[in-house]
């Protein structure tokens, strides 16, 4: 599969907004979405945008159209009671109740935008199986999932069970048809099984780590697979399981749980599947049931954590969609940064700087402190306003998310300090909770000849979050995180090109506040990129989380003295400009050191090696 190049993305999507304007042929699949889909989860360690950067994604490769696209509605309290019992509705109105259920705990003021949330994506589901029954026809919900809920209880996330729903609400329009529910998310499909546990006609297909109880259903097929499972453990275990099932059960439906949970680096996992690994899984469930057996099949997206399992889904939608090939996602990072382009070029230079245009204009009030005859700065970096900025994050979604988390965004901008300008953004106007601060100065000192952007210091910090044993601490945090670094390196990469800067240059203090733009960062020390190159063979497959504990545990030792290595601070540039890349290609061709030889002895259970 070829990647797509960053430098292709405007056409690619200026592609896409010619496609969407119906200059394509209909294609006979649908698919499901609402921006309401793109909403911050308290607790749970997802991508907020999950949904909608795989449709972007999908629409960029000419894969939707007008016809194509549906605007999945709340699913109705009527609908819900088909599966779940009135008390455990009326319990649900208890942030305790969703708290258990989450994992974490839920504020009164979260309760509705979670339930908002479940009860829309449960909606997607209805919607995309009455699609699918009616045209007999391959329909995507990009959300959904939820197979943890029983009838009278929630757990794993999992508030509303949306294929049961899906299921109950056809059989009220008529449909008599078998049903065969294939759940291939990492976890036990419990709930869904535990609703159908007496109806012959919804079989429950499900390959998971472990079994979640031990209670039978009439339909039932359970194949669990323990942990650390590989590529080709699975799709053994799926060829020899679901071809007799799926002849067994003679369906007129099939709903697909493709949950991405199974990745490598999934954050909440342990299996080991590649890329590769999960595409060929999906491959074969499409195949057989829609190729083969030719049957109407609903796709869900079920688990998949951390801001990278979009494009697990990306590559098997492209590839459901298009019928022939599967198409290579663009990096999340291309995404982001493409994506806040396109916002930042509608904007009027003059609303960012409040200057006369791109021309870095002075104003009175920048040149003269009153009284004091001395200058002083008004703008961030000499040219942001805080207007400026304020309507960026705005337009860009930012904040929004933010308020997702049940905070009140306010801007501050400290411009006095000779360090360096800084951000910060607090949760409420009273300044009590900090949710981002970052630190900035030009550098013309960390390679020469270079004008650089240096983060000199960044935090991002969700107060309110708790850890938990499915989201332990990476070292040197306090609070969980918000999920939105990928935001804050695009913004200040499109600040370099703004204001002629060659890049951004900083010294990461851990392993994990690098590993995610690993590709595009150079190391300035030759010793650096050595040590960095071993690293990337030892954590070959490894969550970036993982590999951070182990470091700072120090459980990766040289094996030639022994002795425990830890992460090493120096300083990384990521280039921008073409001076920078210039320098940047020069920098990767050197004549590097021998690197030191590293193993790892992890003190516990060693996570996600592949």
């Amino acid at each position: 599969m070829e990647a797509v190049r960053p430098s292709l993305m405007p056409r690619f999507l200026r592609r896409a907004r010619r496609r969407l304007r119906g200059l394509i042929a209909p294609l006979h699949a649908a698919v499901v979405y609402h921006e309401g889909y793109d909403v911050a989860v308290p607790g749970v360690p997802d991508d907020p945008l999950r949904a909608g950067r795989i449709l972007a994604f999908l629409a960029a490769e000419g894969l939707l159209d007008r016809r194509t696209l549906f605007l999945a509605r709340p699913a109705s309290l009527k609908s819900l009671a088909r599966v779940h019992r009135a008390g455990y509705l009326d319990r649900l109105r208890d942030p305790r109740e969703l708290s258990h259920i989450m994992g974490s705990e839920v504020r009164a003021d979260q309760v509705d935008r979670l339930l908002d949330l479940q009860r829309l994506e449960t909606g997607g589901t209805k919607l995309a199986t009455h699609l699918a029954l009616g045209r007999r026809s391959l329909t995507i919900n990009l959300g959904g999932g939820f197979h943890h809920a029983r009838a009278d209880q929630g757990a794993g996330f999992c508030i509303f069970n949306d294929v049961a729903a899906a299921i109950l609400e056809a059989r009220s329009r008529g449909f008599r048809g078998r049903v065969l529910v294939v759940d291939l998310d990492l976890h036990d499909g419990d709930g869904t099984r535990s609703i159908f546990r007496h109806d012959p006609d919804v079989h429950t297909f499900s390959i998971h780590a472990r079994d979640w109880d031990d209670a039978e259903a009439v339909a039932d097929t359970r194949v669990p697979l323990g942990e650390k499972v590989g590529d080709a453990t699975y799709l053994d275990a799926l060829s020899r399981t679901l071809p007799p099932v799926l002849e067994q059960a003679s369906p007129q439906l099939v709903i697909y749980l493709a949950g991405v949970d199974v990745a490598q680096d999934d954050p909440l996992g342990d299996w080991r599947l590649t890329a590769a690994g999960v595409l060929e899984r999906d491959r074969r469930v499409w195949k057989l049931v829609r190729q083969e057996h030719r049957l109407p099949l609903v796709i869900l997206l079920a688990g998949g954590y951390g801001p990278y399992s979009w494009r697990y889904s990306g590559r098997f939608l492209s590839l459901a969609l298009d019928g022939r090939r599967a198409v290579e996602p663009p990096s999340t990072e291309v995404m982001t940064l493409e994506r806040y382009r396109l916002i930042t070029t509608v904007i009027d230079p003059r609303e960012l700087s409040g200057g006369s245009g791109d021309d870095f204009a002075l104003q009175e009030e920048d040149l003269y402190l009153p009284g004091w005859g001395m200058m002083r700065e008004t703008r961030f970096l000499g040219y942001y306003t805080k207007h400026g900025i304020e309507l960026v994050l705005e337009r860009g979604g930012f904040l929004d998310r933010l308020r997702d988390l049940g905070f009140e965004p306010a801007l501050e901008l400290q411009l006095d300090d000779p360090g360096g300008h800084a951000l910060r953004i607090w949760g409420d106007p009273r300044q009590r909770e900090l949710l981002v601060e970052v630190r900035l100065s030009r550098d013309r000192r960390t390679v020469e000849g270079l004008e650089l952007l240096s983060i000199e210091w960044l935090l991002m910090q969700n107060p309110r979050a708790a850890f938990s044993d499915r989201q332990p601490p990476l070292p040197g945090q306090r609070h969980p995180g918000l999920g939105m670094a990928h935001d804050v390196i695009a913004l200040l990469i499109l600040a370099c090109e703004r204001l002629h800067l060659d890049g951004l240059a900083w010294v990461p203090s851990h392993y994990h506040t690098a590993a995610p733009w690993r590709d595009r960062l150079v190391p300035v020390r030759p010793e650096t990129a050595a040590l960095w190159h071993a690293l990337d063979r030892l954590f070959d497959g490894v969550s970036v989380a993982a590999a951070s504990r182990a470091l700072a545990a120090g459980e990766v030792v040289d094996e030639a003295t022994g002795a425990p290595l830890r992460w090493q601070p120096a300083p990384v540039v990521l280039p921008v400009s073409a001076a920078a890349e210039a320098w940047a290609a020069k920098a990767r061709a050197r004549p590097l050191p021998p690197p030191p030889r590293l193993a790892w002895r992890p003190a516990g259970k060693r996570e996600g090696v592949s």
